[in-house]
């Protein structure tokens, strides 16, 4: 490989991307959307969800209940309301997901020991809402019955309360639970998808259209220099992108990077690679700007949104779904994204995602290369 006719081609492609001064804005404007878009769009954490309440007690024992229902940071008491037509009209309108009855003798049966029913009624148009909203409510349920048994143990003055089995949960790695510490990582993987694969999938390509692929061909320039002088300034490119990423992620949303800054920025150069040259293969084998861009879209863009375990759990997909995941790049970055930022560990734990990862590399590379050198034959 000759750097000098390299370093040319790689000069004529920045030149390009300079002149079309709208791409290279889209190229920036891209990973600053979607990290906005989907960092505070794309949220699982389950807050503030409007409940609406039919209290037929109206005794210190139903309002104290209420009170943990509202001192809880998931519901926020939006009405109270004496008849079930007016809790399934907030419930069908919308203004409500949750509704809560609690019967007359609520009083009556928390003082005699007797269960309680308290009806929840969930709106399951939103299925994962409702089921986390509907979890919660049970929760604090049996807050609410424990702290009941204990006041009512220390009047009876019967001496201490003996817990059989205490369950003290602790979480790891993300203590608050919070949906962006997941969601964020896993938004650097998409942004690079979506610049590189789209950016290169148009570059060879559009060389045909223009006729200028003939004028290339008679040169001296062999197909590796073409190839990764084309890519070079697309790599620049997607490094900036990922540094203006992690960079938003850690100011805007203080998603904490508790690993190496570097290796962060080393496995990111390997996928970003293997997205280039998957690129640069659609451009060179499909020949049109539009039908490139638009391969590189449902092949590279989708799977990385939809199969690599961004958005949705791989554990909970059917299993013929499961096994195509495999093959989805994507999920091993993204797995070692989240292994970097939340758990702060490095390549000796998650090695064989970073192997997968540079097999990937390498044959997009070869691919490429393989592929151009047929045309130019």
């Amino acid at each position: 490989m000759n750097l000098r006719r390299l370093w040319a081609v790689a000069r004529k492609e920045f030149i390009h991307i300079v002149r079309d001064w709208r791409s290279l804005i889209m190229a920036i404007a891209i990973p600053v959307i979607l990290v906005l878009l989907f960092g505070y769009a794309l949220t699982m954490d389950l807050k503030d969800v409007p409940t609406v309440v039919w209290d037929q007690s109206r005794t210190t024992r139903s309002r104290d209940f209420l009170s943990l229902v509202q001192g809880s940071p998931y519901f926020a008491l939006k009405g109270y309301y004496d008849n079930y037509r007016q809790l399934q009209q907030d419930l069908d309108s919308g203004k409500a997901m949750i509704a809560m009855v609690i019967p007359h003798d609520f009083a009556e049966g928390v003082m005699s020991g007797r269960p309680v029913t308290v009806q929840v009624v969930a709106d399951g148009s939103d299925a994962n809402t409702a089921r986390l909203a509907l979890s919660y409510a049970v929760s604090l349920g049996m807050i609410y019955s424990q702290q009941v048994t204990i006041k009512q143990v220390a009047l009876q003055g019967s001496g201490s309360r003996i817990v059989p089995v205490e369950l003290v949960p602790r979480v790891w790695y993300n203590a608050d639970l919070r949906s962006q510490n997941t969601i964020v990582p896993g938004i650097i993987a998409v942004v690079m998808v979506v610049v590189a694969s789209m950016l290169t999938s148009i570059t060879v390509a559009k060389e045909w259209e223009l006729g200028t692929m003939e004028q290339l061909i008679s040169t001296p320039v062999r197909v590796p220099e073409l190839v990764t002088g084309k890519v070079i300034p697309y790599f620049v490119i997607g490094m900036l992108d990922v540094a203006v990423a992690a960079a938003m992620g850690q100011w805007l949303f203080d998603v904490p990077l508790r690993g190496s800054p570097g290796l962060l920025f080393g496995v990111s150069a390997v996928f970003l690679v293997g997205a280039l040259f998957y690129g640069m293969l659609l451009s060179i084998g499909l020949k049109t700007q539009v039908l490139a861009n638009q391969a590189a879209l449902i092949s590279g863009f989708l799977p990385a949104l939809m199969l690599s375990g961004f958005v949705f759990a791989i554990e909970n997909m059917p299993a013929v779904i499961r096994v195509l995941t495999y093959i989805i790049p994507a999920r091993y970055f993204i797995a070692l994204l989240r292994g970097i930022y939340l758990k702060g560990v490095g390549l000796e734990v998650m090695w064989l995602n970073g192997l997968l990862l540079s097999i990937y590399a390498l044959i997009m590379v070869v691919a490429a290369h393989r592929k151009l050198k047929l045309k130019l034959e």
